[in-house]
């Protein structure tokens, strides 16, 4: 293997850029040569490739967001896109290809793995909504600015005796919300996984009240049953005692420099996966099991949902109280 590519796709998470650096320089001390595809997939079908050499990565390890950006494009996911993908990738002498991003663009990367290129995914999504890792680039980050709003809300809600309804990403996985949630101490924790009732949340918070808080959180994913919108509507109607303030932290949850977790696993991803490709391992993301770098066919990885840990929420429903 002479020349490899390297994109990211999807939503942008932090430690996207120092997984190009680790990919960038473990390539070139193997002597391989890298390309970055700028815009994802849209980039590539236009074949917007740039040659990357480890002096162009300097400087990026601390940076978010992703210098190679990023794009969604629908006419890659149909089979005649797919094959003008290869062709762009062929045409540049590109021998195999690794792919950064979340379920959509671990799915791009199988649709060219059955066209016969060598691929190897890895796991970069906020929402740690991928099947076979235990952690995917960027979560620790996301849930370091989440915990980090919560706490200053909770300043905001003690000091008028307030009731905080945050709303945080995760539209099929309630995994920031469950963490967060619970190290943020919420009273109520509200999760596409687990239902929980207006009436309930409502409940809670006043429970909060008679107990003597100055303050309440309640956090709600954004795919969850009940919007976050309608749980502070519903709880002021209510009238459980506090104020009720609503929050959606949107977009600033992807930003900001990766920490020093976010950092290091995006490096040791980087180098395994340019090490699955120059020992022949295709068709596979890379993946943490325990404290382990392994790898998991990206047919699992594409076909499998990724489970929340209930024993989790239920810890979390232990510490509401």
């Amino acid at each position: 293997m002479k020349r490899i590519a390297v994109m990211t796709s999807g939503g942008d998470a932090p430690g996207m850029n120092a997984a190009i650096r680790s990919v960038v320089r473990s390539a070139t001390a193997k002597n391989i040569e890298v390309f970055g595809i700028r815009q994802a997939y849209a980039g590539l079908l236009s074949g917007d490739l740039e040659r990357l050499t480890s002096r162009d990565v300097s400087g990026i390890l601390q940076r978010g967001g992703t210098i190679l950006q990023t794009a969604r494009n629908d006419e890659f996911k149909t089979p005649q896109g797919q094959r003008r993908g290869l062709r762009r990738l062929n045409e540049h002498g590109i021998d195999g290809l690794v792919v950064i991003g979340g379920d959509g663009s671990l799915r791009g990367a199988m649709a060219l793995h059955k066209l016969g290129l060598p691929v190897v995914g890895i796991p970069g999504s906020i929402d740690n909504d991928i099947w076979g890792t235990d952690m995917c680039i960027g979560v620790d980050t996301a849930l370091n600015t989440i915990l980090g709003a919560i706490d200053r809300l909770r300043d905001t809600a003690s000091s008028h005796e307030r009731a905080f309804v945050i709303e945080v990403m995760g539209r099929s996985c309630g995994y920031l919300a469950l963490m967060s949630g619970i190290m943020g101490g919420a009273e109520a924790i509200l999760i596409p996984e687990a239902d929980m009732e207006l009436e309930e949340v409502a409940r809670r918070l006043e429970d909060a009240y008679l107990k003597g808080k100055n303050h309440a959180i309640a956090v709600v994913a954004e795919g969850a049953k009940h919007s976050a919108a309608d749980v502070a509507k519903f709880v002021e109607n209510k009238s459980v005692g506090f104020e009720v303030r609503l929050t959606i932290l949107g977009h600033l949850q992807r930003g900001g420099s990766p920490t020093a977790y976010d950092r290091l696993l995006a490096s040791r991803m980087g180098i395994k996966a340019v090490s699955c490709l120059a020992a022949g391992q295709y068709g596979v993301m890379v993946a943490l099991h325990g404290r382990e770098m392994a790898t998991v066919t990206l047919e699992d990885v594409t076909s499998k949902p990724a489970p929340i840990n209930m024993d989790d929420y239920e810890m979390a429903e232990m510490l509401s109280q």
